[in-house]
């Protein structure tokens, strides 16, 4: 290769996304990596520095909690994409599309009949242990009958080239904001090259966004009202919710703008009580309902889950979803796939250890130096132990820990992560970084439908394999090459 890749080179053992380890490019995208590489690295500086000053005027911003030096932060982002071939994405579409239906019975069984955890003793503990199992849902059934309207489930490919699903977010799954954001940079910034690679587009999601939410409406899609539920400004992903609120053309309310009044919800305006028939929330269920969940929650509507309950209100996602992405029943969704679909599922997973089981328990602790651990209630990569980078100290620890709560961690052998070609502003040349991908898969009365692309999430300190924003990863843009004509 020349100009932007000439000296790019894959990352010994890992699976390279564009380049074959001699270095040569991968056949599918030969067409989009000319284009891209006959840039010079400081042509393509300058494209980047275009691409930061875009995001900080337009705000594309993520909130860290715990970091004292201030609350927003611009989420990072990389111009060279990560491409996808038109294969391997029907493959993944596949695959994901039978995870959200399975899931979807599971739900549904969990939080009514529960054949399967009559069949199945540890599940059934695990489950009902589970602090995301709510017990007063049970017999509730969804207006619209789905309960995973948004998910987006994070694959990792390993060595071999074999994507692999990493876990499950069926609560309020976020990110989708910047998928969009990030296509409009690659429009403006690398628009001949985005042409010639013939992608798909992705910026329809919105659309689809509201028609799916509009289609388990209790009462007549057509003439409902939705809005978007976020908690605030001050929530991480505020950004995301007004930017999915402004594109859909729904409004973004807060708790204090709506009410319930015999068992239906209002929305307060100007012109009176406007009757709410679907709530696409993003406050986390513990703060919903302070008549249901957390007594002392400013951020719920009283009586919420009452309307819910009564069949007048739509919530997407369903209350109580959390169960079925908890960490310790991740292991068992090929069982869930064969006991409710009869079929093998399209998609591996990466092998888990439940160190609720006294066997596994042993054989973490014994190999805690080969294993990332991982608490099964945690997200944005906290409460993480990656063994081989972790000091002695640190690995002690943990094996105290799972000694101590044994049901609160699983653990996985070390995946070596794909990696894709990533900007180093500081080297001023194209570097292999560590990536992983988060599709994300909407779910109505039709069944559900997979966006063409999906969250492409970078580690971009080298030698690191967290990709979360949280903790200094950025995104890319997703480029899922269209079928060859025939």
């Amino acid at each position: 290769m020349t100009g932007l890749f000439a000296h790019y080179r894959p990352l010994p053992g890992a699976y390279d996304e564009a380049f074959a380890p001699a270095g040569s490019a991968r056949p599918d995208f030969r067409r989009a990596l000319d284009a891209l590489g006959a840039q010079t690295p400081a042509q393509f500086a300058r494209h980047h520095e275009l691409a930061d000053l875009a995001l900080l005027n337009q705000g594309v911003t993520f909130s860290v909690y715990s970091d004292q030096r201030g609350a927003e932060k611009i989420f990072p982002f990389c111009l060279v994409p990560r491409l996808i071939s038109a294969g391997d994405w029907a493959h993944l579409e596949r695959g994901l599309v039978q995870r959200v239906y399975a899931l979807e019975a599971f739900l549904d069984d969990v939080y009514g009949a529960q054949r399967i955890l009559r069949e199945k003793p540890l599940l059934r503990d695990l489950v009902l242990g589970s602090k995301a199992y709510l017990a007063k849902l049970m017999g509730v059934c969804p207006p619209g009958g789905v309960r995973v309207q948004v998910s987006g489930i994070d694959l990792v490919r390993d060595p071999s080239g074999t994507f692999r699903v990493l876990e499950d977010n069926l609560r309020t799954p976020s990110g989708v904001s910047y998928v969009l954001e990030n296509r409009l940079l690659s429009k403006r910034i690398l628009s001949d090259v985005l042409d010639r690679s013939r992608v798909r587009a992705v910026d329809h999601y919105p659309e689809r966004l509201a028609a799916t939410l509009r289609s388990v409406s209790p009462e007549d899609p057509d003439t409902c009202s939705a809005v978007v539920l976020t908690p605030g400004p001050y929530n991480s992903a505020y950004f995301e919710h007004s930017f999915l609120a402004r594109t859909m053309g729904l409004e973004l309310v807060q708790a204090a703008d709506l009410f319930v009044e015999d068992d239906r919800v209002f929305a307060r305006t100007t012109r009176g009580p406007q009757r709410i028939h679907v709530i696409y929330r993003r406050t986390d269920e513990a703060f919903l309902d302070p008549e249901v969940f957390r007594k002392d929650s400013l951020l719920g509507v009283r009586g919420l889950i009452r309307a819910y309950a009564a069949g007048n209100v739509t919530l997407a996602n369903a209350p109580g979803n959390g169960v079925a992405d908890d960490k310790a029943v991740y292991p068992f969704v090929p069982e869930i796939v064969r006991f409710y679909l009869s079929e093998e599922p399209v998609l591996e997973q990466v092998p888990t250890f439940l160190c609720a089981r006294e066997q596994d328990q042993r054989h973490v602790i014994a190999h805690i130096a080969e294993m990332v651990v991982k608490v099964v209630d945690e997200a944005g990569g906290y409460g993480m132990l990656i063994g081989p980078q972790a000091s002695a100290t640190e690995r002690e620890d943990f094996c105290r820990r799972i000694a101590a709560e044994p049901r609160r961690y699983v653990a996985q052998p070390l995946v070596e992560l794909s990696t894709c070609p990533t900007w180093n502003a500081k080297e001023q040349r194209v570097v292999p970084r560590r990536v992983d991908l988060r599709p994300y898969i909407l779910n109505g009365r039709s069944g559900p439908w997979v966006l063409p692309g999906g969250l492409t999430r970078v580690a971009l300190a080298e030698g690191s394999y967290v990709v979360n924003s949280s903790q200094g990863g950025g995104s890319k843009d997703t480029w899922v090459q269209k079928p060859e004509l025939p």
